[in-house]
């Protein structure tokens, strides 16, 4: 007997859980401590989080794809991190919760690349 196997789009979901989580175990705690602590109590120089240090940041190509894979990535870990605790909770998560935590994620990374590319070059 033959079994063929179903095909899944599950692989992508899981790839950018990862990277998300993976990003998120890497800066995610030095960002925190950056602008949380370091910054307002006065450990690292005021002058490098000036306003025209952060849009020379964030205007220039690296500084874009930096801003887009942290807060993209970040969320697209939460929100696959939440698909699959519902079951936890007690709510069976089928097509309804795929596609609204899904799609959370998937407008959640297009505003952001919306809001990198109007801040210009």
């Amino acid at each position: 007997m033959k079994t063929s196997l179903k095909r899944s789009n599950e692989p992508v979901f899981w790839l950018l859980f990862g990277a998300g989580g993976m990003l998120s175990a890497l800066i995610g705690a030095v960002l925190v401590f950056i602008t949380s602590f370091a910054a307002p109590l006065g450990l690292l120089p005021a002058e490098l989080f000036s306003y025209a240090n952060m849009q020379g940041f964030a205007q220039h190509i690296v500084g874009k794809a930096l801003i887009l894979a942290i807060i993209a990535l970040f969320m697209w870990h939460a929100v696959h991190r939440i698909f699959h605790s519902l079951h936890d909770v007690g709510i069976h998560a089928g097509p309804v919760a795929r596609l609204l935590c899904y799609g959370i994620a998937f407008v959640g990374s297009v505003v952001t690349l919306w809001g990198v590319l109007v801040i210009g070059f």
